[in-house]
């Protein structure tokens, strides 16, 4: 689900949490937070900073809600069921807002996405797995210590949800990682290069570190690991054209040394990953792969 980028943070938020916050001297004013998108591997939430800004970044936490509940809130710092991000740098892969970077001014925002940290720059996290399907996680963030100020309370504890899955449809990259068994071919082409499934496996497992040829890379990828599944290739096709055309003769890391802008990338990237996500074409798989009927009329287009 989305918000309408029309909208202010402010109406995101809603009406209770427009700004009221006031400084506190010697410490960060704490951050405010709202999801805006869901989708079955993750959640893309809204950070914006109080009125001290957080131009030292900002702490995000985020846990399950039934060990949250389970617990009877936050456990003490260090426990293992909780992940934790520090968000200091510049985004290359979810770039909404308007800071432009994770130290942002006062009253400003920028997007993050849990579930898709894998690929993102500007953030050392305990986890950057993708999250579970229909699932409700608890977040908080906090604004770090910058200049005479130390880091900032944390937010009130905001709730949110994956979207469930359906079946019959299409898998993620981070499910074709760690599902290798379930592969229904041995090589992919991508771009004009033919990669067997150990190399595939490396590009999907080398984080993109600010490439964006990988971060392309690993949706289509996915993309036609789903379609040589049976999945129906329409909602992505030109989005596949597009990046078999944009990656062209580079060989993409670590098997080459290929590097693509991830401002070029990013628009077709997104395609295929909300149809990866199931936001568009047939829709996201559980843990049932969908059964192959089609791939015998596309492995010519697909697989070369």
């Amino acid at each position: 689900m989305k918000l309408g980028f029309g909208r202010t943070f402010a109406l995101a938020l809603g009406a209770s949490t427009i700004l009221t916050q006031a400084a506190f001297a010697g410490q960060q004013a704490t951050p405010q937070v709202a999801q805006y998108e869901s989708k079955p591997s993750s959640v893309r939430i809204m950070v914006m900073a109080g009125m001290t800004g957080a131009e030292g970044g900002f702490s995000v936490e985020w846990m399950k809600k039934i060990d949250f509940d389970a617990n009877g809130g936050w456990p003490a710092a260090g426990d293992l069921r909780i992940h934790r991000g520090e968000f200091t740098g510049v985004p290359v892969w979810v770039t909404e807002g308007t800071s432009g970077d994770y130290t942002i001014p006062a009253t400003k925002w920028q997007a993050l996405e849990l579930g898709e940290l894998f690929d993102e720059s500007g953030v050392v996290a305990t986890s950057t797995e993708e999250l579970e399907a229909n699932t409700q996680y608890v977040v908080r963030v906090s604004a770090r210590a910058a200049g005479a100020n130390t880091a900032s309370a944390p937010s009130g504890n905001l709730v949110v949800t994956t979207t469930p899955p359906t079946r019959n449809c299409t898998f993620t990259q981070g499910y074709w990682k760690n599902h290798e068994e379930n592969w229904p071919v041995a090589s992919l082409t991508l771009g004009s290069v033919v990669y067997t499934k150990a190399q595939l496996l490396a590009i999907l497992n080398q984080p993109a570190q600010g490439n964006g040829l990988l971060i392309l890379a690993h949706q289509l990828i996915a993309a036609k690991l789903n379609i040589a599944y049976g999945a129906d290739p329409t909602a992505a096709a030109a989005a596949i054209a597009a990046a078999d055309a944009q990656i062209g003769a580079l060989v993409i890391p670590p098997v080459g040394a290929g590097f693509l802008a991830p401002n070029t990338v990013n628009a077709t990237a997104n395609t295929l990953d909300d149809y990866n996500n199931g936001l568009i074409g047939p829709g996201h798989c559980a843990t049932v792969p969908a059964h192959v009927t089609t791939w015998g009329s596309l492995k010519s287009t697909y697989r070369r």
